[in-house]
């Protein structure tokens, strides 16, 4: 989903589409990269989209490989934490932790200026990555 031809751009949000394999239809997200800013070699891909049957809403972060998997990724936006998010599966690229939104977080989203994800590289040592969420419910309602 990385690889799709860009739509438009809310903010610090850009929103790309591409016909997955096997679909009849494209399907759109919207998608922030970032670095932490004390690891340059640390960095996240923020994906934001329907599901194909367009019941659902995930949010979807792309991880470097190393990072340890049963911490799972932390949340916090605007200085509130929302919790951890579990890695579903590793690809070669990095791993992936993948969460549906209900209305509650996209609201928390929407009306937050910041938000940091964190991944563990041991149990204790937390790398907090900025992600600006600027564009974010100008680029979530132009979902398709």
């Amino acid at each position: 989903m990385a690889q799709g031809t860009v739509r438009s751009e809310h903010g610090d949000w850009q929103m790309s589409c591409d016909t997955p394999p096997g679909a009849s239809f494209e399907q759109c997200a919207i998608i922030q990269n970032v670095l932490a800013e004390d690891q340059p070699n640390v960095g996240l891909s923020v994906i934001v989209l329907r599901t194909a049957d367009r019941e659902a809403r995930l949010l979807r972060v792309l991880a470097p490989l190393g990072v340890l998997l049963p911490n799972g990724l932390g949340l916090n936006v605007d200085g509130t934490d929302l919790g951890r998010v579990a890695f579903v599966r590793c690809l070669p690229n990095g791993c992936i932790a993948e969460v549906e939104l209900d209305d509650e977080i996209i609201k928390v989203l929407s009306e937050g200026t910041s938000a940091i994800f964190v991944v563990f590289k041991t149990p204790e040592e937390g790398v907090g990555i900025p992600v600006s969420l600027d564009g974010f419910a100008e680029g979530f309602a132009a979902l398709p």
